[in-house]
């Protein structure tokens, strides 16, 4: 059974503060501040430009991906660390419509995050050839896979509601029209138990710094399936891709793993955060932390419903059927949400009228859930909300 109370120790929580926000952006990890120190002290201000070999820096993206891949099912050598969550959508939606040449469908859906939509957008124009994005409802989704389809590019969770799609479903639906199926699991990896191998996805990206708690602009990662691993063609052939990059061939040989799917030079400041922050998972059972994040968020619908009833569950009511997130609707919804950051329960405002909560078990308590809930029946019912302070909107919401 894991021991919640022990983990949170190991995250900075500022005195007072209830964090529902770790869908967003996870705290500090304690680890991570002597984690920075060492590097920059004792690698790159003791070792220069030795600490590639002698601190390993060239196989941290390769050690922090396996890491990682066991929080989500992937086999040993399936996952790569480096650049942000749009780069690697950008990889695994190239390398899908490769794999599929004769076919012009991306199937998506609207409740999907509008980044990946852009850069699928982007892409598609870029290779031209009436290659087309096709957007359904999210529970149309399903419906929508035919043979038309090319490649389904899926969020397993809607970042606005938590809704939550059936990753071994669509993925079997998809294969079954002779589709790949791309997922991201922003909103999942750390967040529901995650497998992507039984699910047989062909592709996986993911975020760092919500769940995982790697810090703002955390790398991001890519799960190629083994069965792709030396075919999947890597639209950016960086040089840390290249089969052997300390070669200086003028001719690109992708590597015969997920590591063709590098591109750069890794961040490796960034990336020993994330190491860091990854050491909170040790031990931890994710069907330990699904439990408790049902818990919590089933305890916080129950105090919201019953303390505020001018805000409307925008969530599925079946835990089942959604992540780690619950949102309320509210036409004062970005108001409501700054009068209650202003009384230290911070969670965040998606548009246009959604006030967003993310249950973290590995740092938040049952306590604090019900102390959040009180404190948002005070902003409700003293119309705290109502202040044209909180009315201006900030350039992050």
């Amino acid at each position: 059974m894991t021991d919640f109370a022990a983990t949170r120790r190991l995250f900075h929580l500022p005195e007072g503060m209830i964090y529902l926000d770790g869908n967003s952006l996870g705290p500090l990890p304690v680890a991570a501040e002597a984690r920075v120190r060492d590097v920059l002290a004792r690698e790159w201000g003791g070792e220069l430009i030795k600490a590639w070999n002698s601190a390993d820096w060239i196989n941290l993206p390769a050690q922090v991906g396996d890491r990682i891949g066991r929080l989500i099912g992937a086999p040993v050598g399936s996952v790569a660390t480096g650049d942000t969550l749009s780069v690697k959508v950008f990889q695994a939606l190239a390398a899908a419509l490769a794999l599929r040449p004769e076919r012009k469908v991306v199937l998506s859906d609207t409740g999907n995050f509008p980044s990946d939509l852009y850069i699928a957008d982007g892409l598609l124009k870029a290779l031209g050839g009436g290659l087309e994005l096709r957007l359904v409802a999210p529970e149309d989704v399903a419906d929508a896979i035919d043979d038309s389809v090319a490649v389904t590019l899926i969020t397993e969770v809607d970042y606005r509601t938590g809704r939550r799609h059936d990753m071994a479903g669509l993925t079997a639906k998809a294969h079954a029209a002779g589709a790949i199926a791309v997922w991201d699991l922003a909103h999942s990896a750390g967040a529901i138990p995650v497998d992507v191998t039984s699910a047989d996805a062909d592709f996986a990206v993911g975020c760092t710094y919500k769940y995982l708690n790697g810090g703002p602009g955390a790398p991001a990662f890519i799960y190629v399936a083994p069965r792709f691993a030396e075919c999947a063609r890597p639209i950016l052939s960086g040089w840390m891709g290249h089969e052997a990059p300390f070669a200086f061939d003028l001719d690109y040989r992708p590597h015969r793993s997920v590591e063709r799917m590098r591109v750069g030079t890794p961040p490796v400041l960034a990336l020993a955060v994330l190491d860091a922050a990854l050491d909170a998972w040790e031990g931890v059972s994710m069907a330990d932390v699904r439990a408790a994040s049902i818990r919590l968020s089933e305890r916080f619908i129950a105090e919201v419903e019953a303390r505020c009833p001018d805000l409307t569950l925008a969530s599925p009511r079946d835990p089942a059927m959604r992540g780690s997130q619950v949102s309320f609707r509210h036409p004062q919804g970005y108001a409501i949400m700054q009068a209650l950051i202003a009384n230290t329960v911070i969670g965040d405002f998606r548009a246009p009228d959604l006030v967003r909560f993310g249950f973290t078990p590995l740092y938040l308590s049952e306590d604090a859930v019900v102390d959040a809930a009180k404190v948002l029946e005070r902003v409700m019912r003293e119309r705290l909300w109502d202040d044209p302070a909180y009315a201006t909107r900030s350039a992050v919401t």
